[in-house]
């Protein structure tokens, strides 16, 4: 991760020629009413912060502490949250996929679990893929059949007038131990051909998506939806409906976004 301004690395010979560093976080009730975080524990660039939640919520900043990921990172977040608990994630500033001595991919991997009755919120912001960098990113997800979950993905493919590194991302998520939702993206150099056509992000430099799990959708099923010219909202094959979206900067791919979370989330 990355925040302004991010601390630098110590120059080559000084430091290992990749980092391998975990953020864990674990969320449970307090019996009170709230959440607490008997776990927060942040290693290398992936800080960790507790912050204000909304009602019973615990809030937790994941802040960067250096530049990263640089080729050849291995970068790993993994949250729980426990039966009944509320947690709310975010992140203090985009993340910069940059390019690395090595020549190496990096690896930003996200690991959700969610107990019954639990509710997680994963709003991290944009990741920006560098020109000449190369970053797996995976998020995986394991869900209660009780649980809840609000989940934005965005990416900016290049910074301004810039092209964009190699980017392979995946989505994951099972609930209830079945498998409920399963794509990959791949974008820039080295992808396959026709990735920036009319069938892919149509020349289009910000890309995003936002899924919403709840029970609630079960009795209430969201509908399919035009949302706009390049946004649309698909049903699941179960309580899940998936909004995605092209823009043509991050500031409008955000307000596409955060006005489908008004409409299906909470």
């Amino acid at each position: 991760m990355t925040s302004a301004p991010p601390a630098a690395r110590p120059p080559a010979g000084l430091h290992p020629a990749a980092l391998r560093a975990t953020a864990r976080i674990r969320a449970v009730a307090d019996g009170r009413g709230g959440t607490a975080l008997p776990l927060l524990a942040g290693e290398g660039p992936l800080a960790l912060r507790r912050t204000r939640g909304e009602g019973a919520e615990a809030g937790v900043m994941l802040v960067g502490a250096m530049s990263a990921p640089l080729g050849g990172d291995h970068l790993t977040v993994e949250a729980e949250a426990g039966p009944g608990a509320r947690l709310a994630l975010r992140a203090a500033a985009a993340t910069l996929a940059l390019p690395g001595r090595t020549g190496e991919a990096a690896r930003y991997d996200v690991r959700l679990t969610l107990a019954a009755e639990s509710a997680v919120r994963w709003l991290p912001e944009p990741l920006v893929s560098v020109r000449g960098s190369d970053l797996r990113a995976t998020t995986r997800a394991e869900l209660a059949p009780t649980a809840r979950l609000l989940l934005r993905e965005e990416q900016v493919l290049g910074r301004t007038a810039e092209a964009p590194g190699l980017l392979r991302s995946r989505l994951t998520v099972t609930r209830g131990g079945r498998p409920l939702l399963d794509q990959e993206l791949t974008c820039g150099p080295g992808a396959p051909g026709g990735w920036d056509g009319p069938a892919g992000t149509a020349g289009h430099r910000a890309l995003g998506q936002l899924l919403v799990v709840d029970p609630r959708f079960g009795a209430d099923p969201p509908r399919a939806a035009v949302l706009g010219e390049f946004a649309a909202a698909t049903p699941l094959a179960g309580p899940a409906v998936l909004v995605t979206a092209l823009a043509p900067d991050a500031l409008r791919l955000r307000e596409l976004l955060d006005e489908a979370s008004r409409t299906y989330g909470w």
